[in-house]
């Protein structure tokens, strides 16, 4: 029997890395699927994993029909057995039910993958659908960490380095060891004077969420000649080759 899944996690947990395997697992054994994705860090109509794989995807936009999106392919001579559906957090409530109705009345299975909660702690109304109707929630088991080491539970989101907690909901942007920012431009709508801000995201222990201390402020405290634990590579060390010797 078909069935609708969701893996979730915090960023940085392999998402669409797993998404991307189970894609090739069920083509490998001669099934037909379809991928979708939206809003991905590597632009549109792609999933793409920090690992550096990424595939070609249908982008997912606020008229997206999955029911349709399934027909028309069918009714074109194409084989479609499931759907692997990426960054599930940004599909409305409406699609996540077109979602199980396909799995329910066609007989697809639908994997959908994506984060629970956004940097404000809140659920995203796409999961929290899939997480109403879902046949099984997995979260994934492969644990983002925060800078100090612990398990990070939550997704921070910085604007120029510094933390932030108000805002809109969706604001692309991607998860950069130490600085919590890789770059990505973006308005921020809790910038000053319409101008740009750098807008990047942090996985955090929520300790630190709640202390509001990431990477890069935690760096400051420490002071620039003081690196945290976590910027230190312990193969590269250069005390290793002699506790090696020894």
């Amino acid at each position: 029997m078909a069935e609708l899944v969701f893996f979730s996690g915090t960023m940085d947990c392999g998402k669409s890395t797993l998404a991307l395997q189970m894609d090739h697992n069920h083509r490998a054994r001669g099934r037909g699927g379809v991928r979708f994705s939206c809003n991905d860090r590597a632009g549109y109509s792609t999933i793409s994993s920090r690992l550096g794989l990424h595939i070609d995807a249908v982008e997912v936009e606020g008229n997206t029909d999955f029911w349709d999106e399934v027909v028309v392919r069918r009714t074109s001579g194409l084989r479609v057995d499931y759907l692997i559906c990426d960054e599930a957090q940004f599909y409305t409530p409406a699609q996540v039910e077109q979602l199980a109705r396909v799995v329910d009345e066609m007989e697809v299975d639908v994997f959908a993958f994506g984060i629970t909660s956004d940097f404000r702690t809140r659920l995203f109304p796409g999961s929290q659908r899939l997480i109403e109707l879902a046949d099984k929630v997995q979260v994934l088991q492969v644990e983002a960490l925060c800078w100090c080491g612990r398990r990070a539970t939550q997704n921070a989101r910085t604007v120029n380095g510094i933390m932030v907690v108000e805002g809109k909901q969706v604001m692309v942007g991607d998860v950069a060891p130490s600085t919590g920012s890789d770059g990505a431009t973006a308005t921020s709508d809790a910038g000053v004077d319409g101008r740009e801000a750098v807008v990047g995201y942090e996985t955090l222990c929520r300790r630190h969420y709640m202390r509001r201390v990431t990477a890069h402020g935690a760096n400051l405290m420490a002071g620039a000649d003081q690196p945290l634990p976590f910027d230190i590579d312990a193969c590269l060390w250069p005390g290793a080759g002699e506790l090696h010797r020894s």
